[in-house]
């Protein structure tokens, strides 16, 4: 039996998990840890946290599995994509790494664009533009406001690669995670030596990068003391957390969608050419399917308005919850259930974190726009679950107005486990959509990639077709889909007409 590992490293968590040839989870287990954030629109994590994590989920999983060491033919890794970790000579870390959701390097990214002769100039270099969250602008925030600390720096990581580096000893990244740096020339998967040179950086302080499922290393003495692998073992290159999720979601041919309504919200397309964009509305980068890429939209607080109103006004559902012995998330479904489709004229809008597509402004806001009176706690919770799923469906209409076909959206994440926001998902996107037998998405997807790499299948759709398989649907509802689609185009306007405001609310708190 050929038993591969998937370790995902995301931001509230890790999870690991064991799988078989047939795909089948022996195993799992999680561990979670918080985030920081300094300042407003800031977000910091120490990356020893996501170690220790790995290294105790690793060590459960062989225990609950009944799994020894050489049980493992491989690893695979994923993460959280875009953040920074930055190492000195010795390989230490030098601050806390800056995350995906980061806002702070506004400056930054119009550095880049005009460095790189604009816009258009710098998506031809890296078919993206130069986005807040990515790390090349973290790199140069670094260097124009802790110089100090920059000048330290020897080497820089992505999160999942400093877990490599952790386990094997080895500097290395992959293509689908390394596109989100803004450093990669996707159309070609390798660096792009001309955007570091007019950027002024050293091209020494980026790792050597690998396809998805090739073997970047192998456990190392050091690694297999702290978590309990077998020295040796293989570890692919893995994949960014959204790339692999679209090969645990089986997303590896042309025409299959997933909408995965995690922390953040991400909606993904495969493609066979990596396309050109002059506007850059939606992230393209390499797939971590070998000689494919993808083109994705990302909501930086799908899930993570939810996580918020439960933190903050869901104490009640909270307590409730415990009492009964079920997730205060149940609770909350059930109470947003009670209202119909348009929340009565309540709009949300999830930018709690400044927001990604369609609108690339780090200065945007969370708000509920059209209270009344009638407006109850129920109102207010179907109301984000609604705004989320509107903020997808943007990134779904830039992917339809592209020219790429949908012939199937399979969702993932927290909004796959929740009936009523399936359904809320199926009458805003205007699709059925269906959920698959493999839940665990990047962790599965890695360890996917893993067999791959060391055998076990022939390619990455070879992996999916054994191992993934449609198992329930969610028709639209008509009806619904009507009213949303008379919603969502004043959804989209509320934005237009707030936006200049969002600013002027940034400077104030700036101030």
């Amino acid at each position: 039996m050929a038993v591969t590992l998937g370790i995902d490293i995301g931001t509230s968590g890790t999870k690991t998990i064991a799988i078989d040839e047939t795909g089948a989870i022996l195993a799992s287990a999680s561990a979670e840890y918080p985030c920081s954030h300094p300042k407003p629109g800031w977000s910091e994590q120490d990356p020893e946290l996501w170690w220790k994590a790995t290294c105790s989920t690793v060590r459960e999983v062989l225990a609950k599995g009944n799994l020894k060491p050489s049980d493992i033919a491989g690893v695979g890794l994923s993460g959280q994509m875009h953040g920074s970790v930055f190492l000195d000579g010795s390989g230490q870390v030098v601050r806390p790494a800056l995350l995906w959701n980061d806002q702070r390097t506004a400056a930054e990214c119009a550095e880049i664009e005009a460095r790189a002769g604009g816009r258009e100039a710098l998506i031809r270099m890296v078919a993206n533009p130069a986005l807040t969250g990515f790390t090349a602008p973290k790199i140069l925030w670094l260097r124009n406001h802790e110089p100090a600390a920059y000048d330290r720096v020897k080497q820089i990581l992505l999160p999942k690669d400093y877990i490599r580096y952790r386990l094997t000893g080895t500097f290395a990244t992959e293509v689908s995670d390394a596109s989100g740096t803004l450093l990669l020339d996707v159309a070609n998967r390798r660096w792009s030596q001309e955007l570091l040179t007019k950027l002024d950086l050293d091209p020494t302080l980026l790792p050597p990068c690998y396809e998805s499922p090739e073997v970047s290393g192998k456990i190392s003495p050091i690694g297999s003391q702290a978590c309990g692998l077998a020295v040796g073992t293989p570890v692919v290159g893995g994949g960014g957390d959204q790339p692999a999720g679209a090969v645990g979601n089986g997303i590896v041919r042309g025409g299959v969608v997933s909408a995965t309504m995690g922390t953040s919200g991400v909606v993904f397309a495969h493609t066979d050419e990596p396309g050109f964009d002059p506007l850059g509305r939606l992230q393209r980068g390499c797939h971590a399917v070998p000689g494919a890429w993808h083109v994705m939209g990302v909501v930086l607080a799908a899930g993570g308005s939810f996580q918020w109103y439960r933190n903050n006004l869901g104490q009640a559902e909270i307590d409730a919850a415990k009492l009964q012995g079920v997730d205060p998330y149940f609770l909350l479904s059930n109470e947003a259930a009670e209202v119909g489709p348009g929340s009565e004229g309540l709009f949300f809008l999830p930018y709690l974190t400044g927001e990604r597509t369609p609108h690339f402004d780090p200065d945007a806001k969370g708000a509920w726009v059209g209270l009344t009176v009638r407006h109850e706690r129920r109102h207010l919770i179907r109301s984000v679950l609604e705004g989320a799923t509107y903020a997808m469906r943007d990134s779904l209409e830039l992917i339809r107005e592209m020219g790429v076909t949908i012939s199937e959206i399979r969702l993932s994440g927290g909004g796959a486990r929740n009936a009523l926001w399936k359904q809320i998902q199926a009458d805003i996107y205007g699709n059925d959509v269906v959920t698959v037998n493999a839940t665990e998405g990047p962790a599965f997807g890695v360890a996917i990639l893993a067999q791959v790499g060391t055998g076990g299948f022939a390619s990455v759709p070879e992996a999916c077709d054994a191992t993934i398989k449609v198992i329930e649907r969610t028709s639209l509802d008509t009806k619904a889909k009507a009213t949303y689609d008379r919603y969502y185009p004043t959804y989209r306007k509320i934005y237009t007409d707030l936006r200049d405001t969002f600013k002027t609310i940034s400077t104030l708190v700036d101030n």
